[in-house]
């Protein structure tokens, strides 16, 4: 496990507990949920799962990943029998093949998994990704280039094997630290 981002995560949601507090989960992700057929989702990188909440209220079963213990505390404590939390570090975590109905990855980006989760989706599964991209009126002054998106670089790692369902830039929730400029697209697999 990346222990660094490990020690990282755990020491910001202890240090920040508004980070632990509940959250409305993606207003994309309200959207595009009527449009998923199956009731089998994975949410990477979940944190406390304000998106895992939500799926598991709608009848989700969930497999939700974080590499912070005290989110997934934090979520556990929330109650869910539908919701199964693991400890993973994505960098080595092995996304099972032809497993997902629906897979949300929201707020985190890592580019090598994205073809893994793709490959993840059953036929006719939902990936749903959403996340910061770079842009000038982002205010996050300590924003790392490598974790953000270029203008339309989703758009590129899909072949004709997905749909595009949806594709979007806009501002960011209004409830968060800084403003900050985000790109979301939701493919199907055909």
């Amino acid at each position: 496990m990346a222990k660094k981002d490990e020690i990282k995560w755990n020491k910001k949601y202890q240090e920040t507990p508004s980070l632990l507090e509940e959250r409305r989960p993606s207003e994309k992700l309200i959207e595009i949920i009527q449009k998923v057929k199956g009731k089998k989702a994975l949410d990477v990188a979940s944190g406390t799962g304000r998106n895992s909440v939500y799926l598991a209220a709608n009848g989700f079963e969930v497999d939700a990943l974080d590499i912070s213990q005290v989110a997934l505390d934090s979520l556990k404590s929330k109650g869910f029998e539908n919701i199964s939390c693991k400890l993973v570090d994505l960098d080595e975590y092995e996304v099972p093949e032809n497993s997902y109905d629906f897979i949300v990855m929201t707020n985190f980006l890592d580019r090598n998994i994205i073809v893994k989760l793709s490959n993840a989706l059953k036929n006719d599964g939902i990936l749903f990704i959403e996340t910061y991209m770079h842009d000038i009126i982002n205010e996050k002054p300590s924003s790392n280039p490598d974790f953000l998106l270029k203008k339309d670089e989703l758009k590129t790692f899909f072949d004709d094997a997905f749909e595009v369902l949806d594709y979007d830039e806009f501002l960011n929730e209004e409830n968060e630290l800084y403003r900050m400029k985000k790109q979301s697209i939701a493919i199907r697999k055909l």
